[in-house]
């Protein structure tokens, strides 16, 4: 399963957005993490095996954070176009 996931931290102090990246790139199931502008401070693409699987993401990247303001999960339902390169 996939996940499309939506953050927005309580504070972004320079040491609370290095925390937070810190924890998320030691997270296997976290494909790709961006710090963006807009309604959230980071989107990221997270897999897992099933929604018991999520649940335990869910509590160790968000539920357990008290800088977690709120988050906000899209499941993916259709892979339309998946990746990385960059056009010449």
């Amino acid at each position: 399963m996939s996940f499309v996931i939506l953050v927005e931290l309580e504070r972004q102090s320079v040491r609370k957005l290095d925390a937070f990246r810190l924890m998320v790139f030691k997270e296997e199931r976290v494909q790709q993490c961006y710090f963006v502008t807009g309604d959230g401070d980071f989107t990221l693409i997270c897999t897992a095996r099933d929604m018991e699987d999520f649940e335990d993401l869910r509590y160790t990247l968000f539920t357990n954070d008290p800088n977690v303001r709120r988050f906000r999960t899209s499941v993916v339902t259709e892979r339309t176009k998946v990746s990385l390169e960059v056009p010449n």
